[in-house]
C-alpha cells in the first residue's frame, strides 16, 4: 500500500477486480473526509438527503455506508419514527458507526452485491462514495439488489466521486487514492439504476466533488429486456 494509501485509510488502487478496495482506518477516513469537502460535508451530504425525498417515518437504507456519516445526517432527517440503516464490509468501519449509532441508526456488516434484506423493506436507499469500492463485475448486481430492497415507489440517490477534468489535479488524485477515483467511470451511475429497472428522475453534481443519480422503482414491477 503507497503512502497516499495509507493517508486515506483505505486499500483505494487499481484492484485485480476494479474496485477501489475497503476502508480500513475509520479515524483517519474521517479526517481526510474532512479535509477532502473542504468544510462542506455537512452541507453536501444534507443536500444529498434532501434530493433523496427521505421524510419523517421513513425506512431508508445507505449502502456502503463507510464510518456511518451520511446514515447519521439521514437519520437526523427521518426522525425518531423513522430508521435508517447502513451496510458496509469492512468490520472496521462498521464497529466504528455502531459505536456512534443514534437510537434510530444500526449498521451491518454486508456487502452491496448481496443485501441481507427482503424484497419491499426500505422506502429511500441511499449510497456515496461507495459504488466505486465495489468490483466492476458486481456493480450490477448491486443496483439489481438495492431495486429489489426498495418498496415499490421508493426513491434511490447514489453519489460517487467526480474526478476532477484538470490533468494535473487527476493525476494528484491518482497519486492519492489510485486508479478507481481517478478514473471513476460516474457516466455509469444513471446506467446501471436504469438497467436494474429503475427510472432516472434526474441526474447532478454536487460541489467540489461528487455526481449523483436520482431514481425511482416503478410502483409495477419491472419486466426484464429479454421478456
Amino acid at each position: 500500500m503507497g503512502f497516499g494509501q495509507r493517508l486515506l485509510g483505505s486499500r483505494h488502487g487499481h484492484a485485480e477486480d476494479g474496485s477501489g478496495g475497503q476502508i480500513e482506518h475509520a479515524r483517519r477516513y474521517e479526517w481526510w473526509a474532512a479535509v477532502g469537502f473542504a468544510g462542506q460535508r455537512p452541507r453536501v451530504y444534507d443536500g444529498l438527503v434532501r434530493l433523496s425525498g427521505a421524510r419523517p417515518g421513513d425506512r431508508v437504507l445507505d449502502v456502503g455506508c463507510g464510518t456511518g456519516y451520511l446514515t447519521g445526517r439521514a437519520a437526523r432527517v427521518v426522525g425518531v419514527s423513522g430508521q435508517v440503516e447502513g451496510i458496509d464490509p469492512s468490520p472496521e468501519v462498521v464497529a466504528y458507526a455502531n459505536d456512534r449509532a443514534a437510537p434510530n441508526t444500526a449498521y451491518r456488516l454486508a456487502g452491496a452485491e448481496r443485501l441481507p434484506y427482503e424484497d419491499g423493506t426500505f422506502d429511500v436507499v441511499l449510497s456515496s462514495l461507495a459504488v466505486h469500492h465495489v468490483p466492476t463485475a458486481q456493480r450490477s448486481d448491486a443496483f439489481a439488489e438495492m431495486y429489489r430492497v426498495l418498496k415499490p415507489g421508493g426513491s434511490l440517490l447514489v453519489a460517487d466521486f467526480r474526478p476532477p477534468s484538470n490533468r494535473f489535479l487527476n493525476l494528484i488524485i491518482g497519486g492519492l487514492s489510485g486508479h478507481a477515483m481517478q478514473h471513476n467511470p460516474i457516466d455509469q451511475l444513471p446506467v446501471l439504476a436504469a438497467d436494474a429497472g429503475f427510472e432516472i428522475v434526474g441526474t447532478g453534481n454536487r460541489r467540489p466533488m461528487l455526481s449523483f443519480v436520482r431514481a425511482q422503482k416503478p410502483h409495477k414491477p419491472h419486466t426484464s429486456r429479454e421478456d
